[in-house]
């Protein structure tokens, strides 16, 4: 029973938290991202973060709170933008009957999202390893050569690399 009471009052906190900063918070976003509609889906979004954490801890600053969210959320929206505007600029390339169908162009996209986000916080060098090695199908000692690092330097990175979106598949698997 105290369960369902901790987490009616949560529930009720962040209500109340809504109510009375989403407008905020909204305007706020609308500011660094010159577009209403945007700063209205990234506003959602920081709420709905908020909602699927873990942590019941009363927010003692609730703006300063908001926009730290805020901006973590804005971070992977560009990320995400800058993505698709690569894949597309990559895809105008092509010639017309090489173009993948609209399907088979966001589920690319999807994954290529997906890949991004499992490789966000992983070192430069071993994400450098990690993509040469599973995209461009280099051999260690290839890869060794174009980074300039020895070849035990290869296999740490792309031990590194392989440990890290293990956790990430791990933590981030729907069930």
């Amino acid at each position: 029973m105290a369960m369902l009471t901790t987490s009616n009052a949560h529930h009720s906190a962040l209500n109340d938290l809504y109510q009375q900063h989403h407008a905020w918070l909204r305007n706020w976003l609308g500011f660094r991202l010159n577009c209403r509609f945007d700063a209205e889906d990234l506003a959602q979004d920081t709420f709905m973060r908020i909602l699927r954490s873990t942590n019941r801890e009363p927010i003692q600053r609730p703006r300063e709170f908001l926009a730290t969210i805020a901006k973590r959320v804005m971070v992977d929206f560009i990320r995400r933008k800058t993505l698709e505007r690569a894949y597309l600029e990559a895809l105008a390339q092509l010639p017309e009957q090489e173009m993948p169908g609209e399907d088979e162009r966001l589920a690319v996209l999807e994954t290529l999202q997906e890949v991004d986000a499992m490789l966000d916080g992983l070192g430069t060098r071993a994400k450098q390893t990690f993509l040469l090695a599973q995209l461009e199908g280099l051999e260690y000692r290839d890869i060794a050569l174009r980074l300039g690092v020895s070849l035990s330097s290869v296999k740490k990175y792309m031990a590194k690399a392989m440990e890290h979106c293990l956790l990430y598949r791990l933590t981030h698997e729907t069930a």
